[in-house]
């Protein structure tokens, strides 16, 4: 608060009577910094320990079987627009009865996924209609492969 002090009448300042003088008024920062160090150093403490999952003992099997499975691969060509044929495999197969072809192949197979391959001009139209038929078939995942880019 701003304290008034008065002037004497000994002619050292000229003008009003009084005049008013600031105190110090500024906020002491140390303790905050104290705290907020404490603060951090806590939380750097106990985050680990609130990312750790569950501790789980596995079962083990002595004559596990490998897996045999080859991964079943549909590819979209860069002409599927005009020709509406898409491979399977090797075999050609129009989108039509892609659901029907692709129901056969993964009816004897534990997952139901395949990897789904297309040239670059393919649209996302396309790429939609050829999924909506591997869903039909009972597609439960589908990847879709790349390549890296090729460094230059």
């Amino acid at each position: 608060m701003p304290k008034v002090h008065q002037t004497g009448g000994n002619g050292r300042r000229r003008g009003r009577g009084s005049y008013v003088g600031t105190s110090l008024s500024e906020i002491n920062v140390v303790p905050l910094v104290d705290v907020m160090l404490v603060l951090l150093i806590i939380f750097m403490v106990t985050a680990p320990m609130m990312q750790q999952g569950l501790s789980v003992n596995l079962p083990q099997l002595r004559r596990a079987e490998p897996v045999t499975s080859q991964p079943l691969y549909v590819t979209i060509p860069a002409n599927f627009g005009e020709t509406r044929i898409v491979q399977i495999g090797d075999d050609e197969v129009r989108v039509d009865i892609l659901h029907e072809r692709v129901k056969q192949a993964i009816l004897p197979r534990d997952d139901k996924s395949l990897f789904l391959r297309m040239d670059a001009t393919v649209t996302a139209q396309n790429m939609m209609d050829v999924m909506e038929q591997l869903k039909q078939a009972g597609v439960e995942k589908i990847g879709i492969t790349t390549k890296p880019v090729e460094r230059r």
